[in-house]
């Protein structure tokens, strides 16, 4: 695809094509790998997918980095599970590393993955070599997705037959042309049929158990070498998060990007990658 290097090795087809939890035995994430050096595993946010991270993913494996743009659970290629919370993704993670024999792995996480990512710190300590979490403090959340929530299930793939239908349904509640272009990203067809379309991810699950992704990291510090990234326009990390932050992260830098909301990698990515190149290298 493109002459990309995508890893589907850890997949069971059974999850990937059925979508159903009750065949899983392990959750196997799938990822997209670029470059060779020293692994550094990126996590997206919340309906998102490991193809959001492509362009940048690409510039780390070419700097000497062995990238990993992954697929969490219940997003993606990545099977589908009824359970869906930070502890879960923290171990998905861990369950990939021992897979792939990786060895001081370097952890990125935007948002939710930049949660998951804390989470992981926190978990399974002395893993990860450094972590970068981009806009997301540790603390806990007040829910605000559930206009969009509402508008992806406004969509009825029962009747829907083409990501232009799809659009004009989004349209009627969500007014961002970026937003609605992220979310129809995930839109496919079916047993790769062109019959029945849905998402990729699993609406169900990411509606009934949405408070699960507003907790707060656990109460623990970690000496890890952290970067935390955030937008100048965005407000998921104020001046007031960073009490939590030094707590759980003492050994931490905070970087500003100018001109950048919530989306800080996509709206300036360039800043946003020799902010992270820069703490890499020292």
């Amino acid at each position: 695809m493109d002459g990309e290097l995508i890893s589907e090795i850890n997949l069971c087809a059974l999850c990937v094509f059925a979508r159903n939890p009750r065949y899983l035995c392990t959750m196997q994430l799938a990822f997209r790998k670029f470059g060779e050096g020293q692994p550094l595993l990126i996590l997206h946010g919340l309906f998102g997918q490991s193809d959001n991270w492509n362009t940048l993913a690409k510039r780390f494996g070419e700097q000497g980095f062995s990238t990993y743009a992954i697929d969490l659970r219940n997003h993606g290629l990545s099977p589908h599970s009824d359970v869906w919370n930070y502890d879960a993704m923290a171990e998905d993670l861990m369950e990939l590393i021992k897979a792939e024999k990786l060895e001081k792995p370097l952890v990125l996480g935007h948002s939710m993955g930049g949660k998951a990512a804390m989470f992981f710190a926190l978990n399974y300590p002395d893993v990860a070599d450094r972590l970068i979490v981009a806009d997301i403090s540790p603390n806990t959340y007040a829910g605000h997705h559930n206009e969009v929530i509402k508008a992806l299930h406004s969509v009825d793939f029962n009747t829907v037959k083409s990501r232009k239908e799809a659009e004009a349904i989004l349209s009627q509640y969500i007014s961002d042309f970026g937003t609605k272009q992220f979310l129809l990203k995930n839109i496919y067809w079916k047993d790769g049929g062109t019959e029945q379309m849905d998402w990729r991810f699993n609406l169900k699950v990411i509606t009934e158990k949405y408070d699960e992704i507003l907790v707060e990291a656990p109460n623990k510090s970690s000496e890890i070498k952290t970067l935390f990234v955030r937008g100048e326009k965005s407000n998921y990390v104020e001046n007031t998060d960073l009490p939590a932050i030094s707590a759980r992260f003492p050994n931490h830098e905070l970087v500003t990007i100018p001109h950048a909301g919530h989306w800080v990698h996509a709206e300036q990515p360039e800043a946003f990658f020799n902010a992270v190149m820069e703490f890499l290298k020292k």
